[in-house]
């Protein structure tokens, strides 16, 4: 099993750590406020979990989800990310984040962006169509007839395989879209964005399977 590493343990972050803790992985937390702030997290995840600071998540782990505010990817570690598999769950909220221009004309993409601040490492998108309570509730075992899909996209063809794999450890089928930039095909207000696994505030959500997700993006 991989280890795991989180920078950023808010929604997405705990979810992702609680299904990967149930599939077996080990887990590393992290967050801008410290390890100390972690401990209850932990506690409820047991002994297959830690907390430490963002660069030594970085470190002690195989793949390591990136899940901050975008308006914070600059603080992300860049040298102890250096020739990691690094999963970005960012979306852009202006209102939140404040304006990038380049997010604005289109120019560039989320992804894009953590990866030009990450020049070592293999950014993959992944986790940022789905809401956290959805992720939680629609995981399933391989195999099971009401499986859902998500989307990935990165540059480097052996990094969306190894996250194509954590998925399908945690629950989810994947729709590979190939390069970095076509996750502009999964960011906010995109068909294919939390709305096909439920209503939000439906916190069992509804299955979206592979080919559902993929005509979406192919609607994007």
């Amino acid at each position: 099993m991989t280890t795991i590493g989180l920078i950023g343990s808010g929604n997405i972050g705990g979810t992702v750590a609680r299904l990967a803790v149930a599939a077996g992985h080990d887990v590393v937390l992290s967050n801008s406020r410290g390890p100390e702030t972690l401990q209850e997290l932990v506690g409820e995840l047991g002994p297959k979990a830690r907390a430490a600071t963002p660069a030594e998540a970085a470190a002690a782990a195989g793949i390591v989800v990136v899940t901050v505010p975008l308006r914070a990817y600059r603080d992300v570690p860049v040298e102890a990310l250096a020739g990691k598999v690094v999963i970005d769950t960012n979306n852009y909220y202006p209102e939140r984040d404040g304006t990038f221009e380049e997010l604005e004309n289109g120019s560039t993409t989320t992804g894009e962006l953590l990866q030009g601040h990450l020049p070592g490492s293999h950014v993959v998108k992944a986790f940022n169509n789905i809401w956290f309570e959805h992720l939680r509730s629609l995981a399933r075992p391989a195999g099971a007839a009401d499986r859902s899909a998500l989307p990935i996209a990165g540059d480097d063809a052996g990094a969306r395989k190894a996250v194509a794999d954590l998925l399908d450890s945690i629950g989810y089928d994947t729709v590979d879209l190939g390069p970095l930039a076509e996750n502009r095909r999964t960011q906010r207000d995109t068909p294919v964005y939390v709305v096909p696994y439920g209503a939000y505030g439906d916190k069992a959500g509804t299955p979206a399977a592979a080919k559902t997700i993929l005509d979406l993006v192919n609607a994007a």
